[in-house]
């Protein structure tokens, strides 16, 4: 079942809008004092509320696109980097640098007590990432080096294109940019939080604050035993949690 942090914002947008409409229908009598509060100020606090909706679950499509596109990508590294330890130990390669490739190859095989599960996120639901970017960015920094190891041995020329250095080093590339593609990503999504969180939930002026005004003065205006005011004291608003 959603939570209200799951469905919160919407539902305070349209809450918004309904609280609008009967504004609307109260004609001449609804004329505040207070600029936030008239119509036209309403109706623009609504669609910056529904535009900086959508940025977030925008942006949440392209952060859960750019995880999947990162997953795919380092699906085949740990077998990738078994290939080239093979290759490594039928070439002239000494001991010591078979054994210092292994030791890249170990770090990048690891299994960790609890493993690191790639994160999606819910269009309302702030998740940190931290752990999981690091285990990728030590996973590039492994792959790395496991690189750097088989240029360095002369006798390395495996008649396998992809197992090549030139060809490593592409899939290298390609690793880091889909890792900080991710990043990036996750970084623009929490911004977009961040800016829905500001235009629905300033304390000053957000559309929470703003409905609850409205709601007063439709009260102070019609009386609180009005019809007006019974039409409008149910509609809920809620800070929702971050």
């Amino acid at each position: 079942m959603a939570t209200f942090s799951e469905t919160g914002h919407a539902k305070n947008i349209a809450n918004f809008e309904r609280l609008i409409i009967f504004c609307e229908g109260y004609g001449s009598p609804y004329n505040p004092a207070k600029s936030k509060l008239t119509i036209g100020k309403l109706n623009d606090r609504l669609l910056d509320s529904k535009n900086k909706l959508d940025n977030v679950i925008y942006k949440n499509t392209l952060f859960n696109t750019a995880v999947n596109n990162r997953l795919i990508a380092f699906q085949t590294l740990t077998s990738l980097s078994t290939r080239v330890i093979n290759a490594l130990e039928v070439s002239d390669a000494s001991k010591e640098t078979i054994k210092d490739a292994k030791g890249f190859n170990r770090k990048l095989q690891g299994k960790r007590a609890a493993p690191i599960k790639e994160v999606k996120l819910d269009a309302d639901t702030p998740v940190s990432i931290s752990a999981s970017q690091q285990s990728y960015d030590q996973k590039v920094q492994h792959f790395a080096g496991l690189i750097s190891v088989a240029e360095s041995e002369i006798s390395y020329f495996p008649n396998e294109n992809d197992l090549t250095i030139e060809k490593l080093k592409q899939v290298l590339k390609d690793l880091k940019e889909k890792n900080t593609a991710v990043a990036k990503a996750h970084t623009e999504v929490t911004n977009a939080r961040i800016e829905r969180d500001e235009t629905l939930y300033n304390p000053e002026d957000g559309l929470v604050e703003t409905a609850l005004e409205v709601k007063k003065y439709i009260k102070s205006v019609f009386t609180a035993n009005s019809q007006q005011y019974k039409e409008v004291k149910g509609i809920a608003f809620r800070m929702v949690p971050n």
